[in-house]
């Protein structure tokens, strides 16, 4: 496999690009012809960046970046918290389909944060919760904690072998970034 058709700086390029048209548009447009279809089931995916970022309805990264059909490799859990499901489906994206850049995309008023600061949530949220914990300590400020959760979230991706190996290799970037619910503005940390 030819890896990395598109490097980790054009992938993010395409995404400040992406984003930078969402923020100035009132309406997407989004090809899904049955040509276009047809394209991607015999030809397979070749997404330019893996996503991983919150379950929120809000937060919709094909539309946040003005991406299509097969560009970008979304994995949503709430919270954008890393466990070995995601890591094993960010793997296989930089391994199996020759993705160069990994962003983990957190939000701000996000109701994962919300509930690790403010409530103590029981059941199967608290695996969420515990996780933004750790991340985020006992930080108070909402928009500080959310950006220590995504850098949590960045460095438990960079622990992997496997993504090490493919940084060294290949050039391979894990990168974390907030989106801006008010404004669809995307910033990179």
């Amino acid at each position: 496999m030819e890896f990395y058709k598109i490097t980790a700086d054009k992938a993010r390029e395409n995404l400040i690009i992406g984003n930078e048209k969402y923020v100035r548009s009132r309406e997407l447009i989004c090809d899904v012809s049955q040509e276009t279809l047809l394209h991607f089931s015999k030809n397979g995916q070749q997404p330019y960046a893996i996503i991983i970022t919150c379950s929120d309805s809000r937060v919709v990264p094909e539309l946040i970046f003005s991406a299509g059909i097969g560009d970008l490799f979304v994995i949503r859990v709430a919270g954008n918290v890393i466990d070995p499901h995601q890591l094993g489906s960010i793997e296989y994206a930089a391994e199996h389909l020759g993705t160069g850049l990994i962003v983990v995309l957190g939000h701000d008023h996000c109701g994962a944060v919300d509930a690790a600061m403010n409530h103590e949530p029981d059941g199967y949220i608290k695996y969420i919760t515990d996780e933004i914990v750790k991340a985020i300590g006992e930080e108070k400020d909402e928009c500080q904690a959310c950006c220590l959760n995504v850098k949590h979230s960045c460095e438990k991706i960079e622990h992997s072998l496997q993504i090490q190996k493919d940084e060294q290799e290949y050039g391979l970037k894990v990168l974390g970034a907030i989106y801006h619910l008010e404004t669809g503005k995307v910033e990179f940390i």
